[in-house]
């Protein structure tokens, strides 16, 4: 006799990876000393500069790595684009340059080859990944392991969280640092999903009709706003795109009317700060604002949802999560299944 096969939930996937977040966290802050020993090992060889490749969720996490980099450990660092070598040939100088390629599955051959490269032209390369037995942890000489667990839903949430903590916690070791500000940041999570349920639904019920979402984050939030943007379109499919808050005001305010959704990260601290007059822009013009973080009360704003506060560095953390579950939300209440969005796979295969 044939079995039946359970028909699948949309969304539990992503409903279950979101909720098992903050064990996740907890978890990756108790393997500190995992982080310190990568670290003890770059500081045998001090990098001049750093270089960041990835894709996807995980090019938004490069980006908050790269405000890590520049702001606590005082190094210039950029994001590579692996076509120049993968594509074009080049071969750059890498001496005395620290590589670090963020891939939750390890799998994408552009960054499996440019790491391959960046080791042969001379830098010290640093897988960061989810998947230790992966193609790209074998191709670099050190590997942090996320270790954020099985993620069945196609669309990237605890992987993401974990892998931001992950490159927290390797910069904070490499500057001596213990993971001291990252302690209970487990408990803030589950605060932050807890205190932001009734916020999501209403955002949910308000924006599940837009067509059009502008993101927006200045410092360490705006890489929020990137994935955020990116969390809308693969399971909503919206037309989502995101701004640093600087660069808004550098033209693209003029095309916000009343007609436009901001979800605005706004956290405690000099990035938020710097969201205001931002945010006085926009409102200025009707736009309806959705604004997220610690800050989030003290910004002209049609909805708020609170985040609960921690230091600067750590706040886009807990921001992604409420963003994650308006895109749960909003696909579902638009018919979609964010477990498996069309067109899109687990693992994308570029060159």
């Amino acid at each position: 006799m044939k079995m039946s096969v359970p028909e699948q939930v949309p969304g539990e996937h992503m409903a279950a990876e979101i909720s098992q977040e903050p064990s996740v966290l907890a978890s990756i802050v108790e393997r500190q000393s995992e982080f310190a020993d990568v670290a003890e090992a770059i500081a045998k060889r001090p990098p001049r500069f750093v270089l960041l490749a990835a894709r996807g969720s995980s090019d938004h996490a490069a980006i908050y790595a790269k405000y890590l980099i520049e702001v606590l450990l005082g190094l210039p660092a950029g994001l590579v684009s692996p076509s120049t070598a993968t594509l074009y040939g080049a071969r750059p100088d890498l001496r005395d340059v620290l590589f670090l390629t963020v891939s939750q599955s390890g799998g994408s051959p552009d960054l499996i080859e440019i790491t391959e490269i960046a080791r042969s032209q001379g830098a010290l390369t640093v897988s960061v990944s989810n998947t230790q037995s992966s193609p790209l942890a074998a191709a670099a000489e050190l590997s942090v392991d996320i270790g954020a667990g099985i993620e069945k839903a196609v669309a990237a949430t605890k992987t993401y969280a974990a892998t931001l903590l992950s490159l927290y916690l390797l910069v904070d070791a490499v500057r001596g640092g213990k993971g001291a500000d990252a302690q209970g940041i487990g408990e803030l999570a589950q605060s932050t999903l807890d205190g932001s349920i009734e916020g999501v639904q209403r955002a949910v019920d308000r924006y599940r009709f837009v067509d059009h979402v502008l993101t927006t984050g200045r410092g360490y939030s705006y890489p929020s706003a990137l994935e955020g943007a990116l969390k809308l379109a693969e399971t909503s499919y919206l037309a989502a795109r995101a701004y640093s808050g600087a660069d808004l005001l550098h033209g693209p305010v003029a095309a916000v009317n009343s007609e436009t959704a901001v979800l605005a990260l706004t956290s405690a601290g000099k990035g938020g700060e710097a969201m205001r007059g931002v945010l006085d822009a926009v409102s200025g013009r009707g736009a309806d604002v959705l604004a997220i973080g610690s800050a989030a009360a003290d910004v002209p704003a049609a909805l708020r949802i609170n985040v609960a506060q921690t230091v600067e560095e750590l706040a886009p953390i807990l921001e992604i999560l409420p963003i994650q579950r308006l895109a749960l939300g909003l696909s579902l209440a638009r018919g979609g299944n964010p477990d498996n969005p069309r067109g899109l796979l687990k693992v994308t295969k570029t060159r």
